[in-house]
């Protein structure tokens, strides 16, 4: 599996058609994304990132960076996510972060 992650709107998807060679129409066979937000409801973050790993690539979008919510719910949403994003890349093959664009592998190698 092939965890991507980076800020919104930074191209992790079309870098994911890139590396699976398909239109973005096609890529909801092969990828999940935003999966942040399902880490918020999950009861067990350790299945849901065996689930998860299961797909060729698995997209999260960073929403740790910055200011700190107030709100308890979103603190704990945002303690979530990063947690299953951690879970996830110990499980992946690769590990690349998305900004502007461009990717940087964190962990293993990729072949375009």
């Amino acid at each position: 599996m092939i965890f991507i992650f980076g800020p919104l709107y930074a191209g992790k998807r079309a870098f994911a058609c890139k590396l699976l060679h398909c239109q973005e129409a096609e890529l909801s066979r092969y990828a999940v994304w935003n999966v942040q937000e399902r880490a918020a409801q999950a009861q067990d973050l350790e299945k849901l990132a065996d689930e998860l790993a299961g797909y060729q690539v698995v997209i999260a979008t960073e929403i740790g960076g910055g200011i700190v919510p107030a709100d308890a719910g979103q603190r704990a949403a945002r303690e979530a996510a990063g947690r299953l994003n951690e879970l996830l890349a110990q499980r992946a093959d690769a590990v690349v972060r998305i900004f502007y664009g461009l990717p940087l592998v964190l962990k293993g190698s990729l072949s375009l």
